[in-house]
């Protein structure tokens, strides 16, 4: 991941929000785990900022959906909320031919237009089908 990719992905993102009518943070890690480009859209709250890169990082480190944990708890998995996770849908990780290369966390709208949008965006760039 460079900032070249991390800007298309980013773009791409934004791209949906827009023609969504939706106000968002994206926030976008690098393969090492560290924030490469982070833009919050006019009229997106504070407090995501902070949400879009905790989405991320649990994306990558756990090398899945932020949905999957939000999914168990949802059916009863209580002993994740006392794990240092972001349980909520809108981080994806990033993969390149099987390697993980970064994530991508979105916040702003709910936890599912979230998803929606890292969802597009990844489509959109050709690192998701």
């Amino acid at each position: 991941m460079n900032l070249d990719w991390a800007t298309k992905i980013a773009d791409a993102a934004q791209e949906k929000a827009v023609n969504e009518n939706w106000n968002v943070v994206i926030a976008i890690l690098d393969q090492g785990g560290n924030l490469i480009l982070l833009k919050r859209m006019d009229g997106t709250q504070i407090g995501s900022i902070e949400i879009a890169q905790l989405k991320a990082k649990t994306a990558f480190e756990f090398k899945r959906s932020t949905k999957v944990f939000e999914d168990m708890i949802k059916n009863g998995a209580v002993h994740l909320t006392t794990m240092p996770i972001t349980a909520v849908e809108g981080g994806l990780p990033i993969f390149k031919n099987g390697d993980l290369i970064g994530a991508i966390g979105i916040s702003g709208v709910t936890s599912a237009q979230d998803g929606i949008i890292a969802e597009a965006a990844l489509k959109a760039v050709g690192l998701m089908e």
